[in-house]
């Protein structure tokens, strides 16, 4: 017979969202006095855990990192081996054993306490050794492990994922974390190039920039255009800024209305006005304004309303914007 293994995933869905449920009567003081103390520290946050709960750690301390709270995580068997080494009176320690008494971790906790470093333990049993000597406790006990054998760490690795994700986020919240400060911690990929890069830094500038005077004729708009190949060009008046904008589009309107490019001249053509930015606005922004108003490019102004620069759909997502 062919296994069901939709209805295994299900299942271990299922227990997994109890456990998850399980977490919230344990948001209490237990949980605020952990934030505090993490939110106080002056230091580093050291995450610290064995096995599947060390996963966990490096999962936290990569999230607390990358939100605001400055954390490592610290293997407990290389600790005893020199790494405490790392660890000083000015950090917090957060340690994760489901049972509490892991071997690895509670051999550190003398050292630590002789220290006077804090200790903040994420265990499973809080009658346990680690829970019992921890400054404060975060209880992330389940009713039974997704596995049905009841040994391999799931439900409860679910649990101290979630409460770890809950303490990042809510030191988030406490220090007024923003997406800039989000930015500064993640430059690299599609990410960070959303909230970092700015219009000046893809635009076309300097003599890529598309431009003709309002007495051009449109022919030689056409070529003014076709050499720049972004599908448009900038119309300026004789103080040079900008007075239109004339687009693939438009040519298609003109086109359509049978007149004569030979002889058409490009101010009585053109699209008065139109969108721009400023170099300053993110990559970001500008591609929602382009999808918004359904254009595929735009002109770049100063503060004069002159023309800068000029960037279209394409040097988005040669940017990795799109």
């Amino acid at each position: 017979m062919k296994p069901d293994f939709s209805r295994f995933g299900r299942h271990v869905l299922e227990i997994e969202k109890e456990a998850i449920e399980g977490l919230y009567q344990h948001l209490g003081d237990d949980f605020d006095r952990a934030c505090q103390q993490l939110f106080d520290c002056k230091g580093k946050v050291i995450v610290t855990g064995m096995g599947k709960s060390g996963h966990i750690g490096k999962k936290m301390a990569a999230t607390l990192a990358s939100t605001g709270t400055p954390a490592f995580f610290v293997h407990p068997g290389e600790a005893s081996h020199g790494d405490l080494g790392m660890i000083t009176e000015q950090d917090v320690v957060v340690a994760l054993s489901n049972s509490g008494e892991t071997q690895e971790v509670t051999t550190l906790l003398p050292v630590l306490k002789r220290m006077g470093v804090p200790l903040i333990a994420m265990t499973g049993k809080p009658g346990s050794t680690l829970a019992r000597l921890a400054d404060v406790h975060l209880n992330v006990a389940v009713a039974k492990e997704a596995c049905p054998l009841n040994l391999a760490p799931t439900a409860s690795t679910t649990a101290a994922l979630a409460m770890g994700d809950a303490v990042a986020v809510a030191l988030l919240n406490a220090r007024g974390f923003t997406a800039d400060d989000f930015a500064l911690s993640h430059p690299g990929g599609s990410l960070g190039k959303r909230l970092l890069l700015r219009i000046e830094d893809v635009m076309h500038s300097g003599d890529e920039v598309p431009m003709v005077t309002e007495d051009y004729l449109l022919k030689d708009a056409l070529l003014e255009m076709t050499q720049k190949g972004l599908g448009m060009t900038a119309v300026v008046d004789k103080d040079g800024k900008l007075a239109g904008l004339f687009t693939d589009g438009d040519l298609r309107r003109v086109l359509d209305a049978g007149k004569d490019v030979r002889t058409a001249v490009i101010s009585e053509v053109m699209t008065r006005g139109g969108i721009t930015v400023n170099p300053q606005m993110l990559a970001a922004e500008a591609l929602h304004l382009m999808e918004e108003r359904k254009i595929n490019g735009l002109f770049v102004v100063d503060g004069n309303h002159k023309p800068v620069g000029a960037l279209n759909t394409q040097d988005l997502m040669r940017a990795g914007v799109l």
